[in-house]
Formats: structure tokens, sequence, C-alpha cells
């Protein structure tokens, strides 16, 4: 059972949501971008020999702290959405982990990647396959009144 709001009664709360996503994933990848190059520094430019490798791990940690922190990443937050578990919860430290392998996993495998973006473009609910695995979605944060 879902405790997430249904995408035909309350639209409001996915609308627009996939493009927030891909926004989001720019403003993310340029963060991630400025960190590692802010670590192949105190790495005495060592860094730069495996730079990918820095990136992937910059990354990694990034994404699962910010989102186990506020249930998204810099990126989301600034483009006003969030992630929920299915129970409509916020994501704890091991979903965020699980989410953040999931999404690497389908960034390192590009079939995995197109499926991804597909489901997100296709679907009610604009959910990743990372999402449709572990029943979360990203959801516009609610603005009180």
């Amino acid at each position: 059972m879902s405790f997430l709001p249904d995408p035909d009664r309350q639209p409001d709360f996915y609308r627009s949501v996939t493009a927030k996503r891909f926004f989001a994933w720019v403003f993310d990848t340029v963060v991630i971008i400025l960190l590692s190059l802010i670590a192949v520094v105190f790495t005495a430019f060592i860094g730069a020999f495996f730079f990918a490798a820095l990136y992937l791990l910059v990354g990694f940690v990034y994404r699962t702290v910010t989102i186990a922190s506020g249930s998204g990443t810099w990126g989301m937050r600034f483009v006003g959405i969030e992630l929920r578990d299915a129970r409509g919860a916020r994501l704890d430290g091991s979903l965020a982990l699980a989410h953040t392998l999931g999404y690497t996993v389908s960034m390192a495998i590009p079939v995995l990647q197109v499926i991804s973006v597909l489901m997100m473009v296709l679907g009610s609910r604009g959910q990743g396959l990372t999402d449709a695995v572990l029943g979360t979605v990203a959801l516009n944060r609610r603005v009180l009144a």
C-alpha cells in the first residue's frame, strides 16, 4: 500500500517534476565538479591523475549525505523537489545510500539510464528505475501559506 499522493487526484505534487529533476541534476553535477576540483587541490594535485574515480567518490558521498540530511540533493532543494519513500516519509540514511547506489549503477550502464529516463518521462509519478525498485518518488515540496 502506498501513502504517496495520487497523480490523478493530486497532480500538483508531480507537476514538472521530471524537468526539475533534470535541472537539479545539472546543478548537482556542477557542485560535484567544483567539490572534486577542490579535492584535487587538497591532494596536492595527485587527485588529477585519477579524477574520474575522485569525481565518482565525491558524487557518491555528496548525494548520499545530502539526500539523507534533507531528502534531496542541493539541486533538488534548489528546484523545489524532494524524495519520499512509499510511506510518504523523507528518506533516511540507509534509503539515501540505496538510492545513490541505484543512481550510480544506472549511470554506469547506459541502457539502464535510458530506461530510467523513459520511465520518468512516461510514468504518471515521474519515477526513474531506482525509484521504482525502492518505492521512492520525487515530489514538489509543499509550500506552506
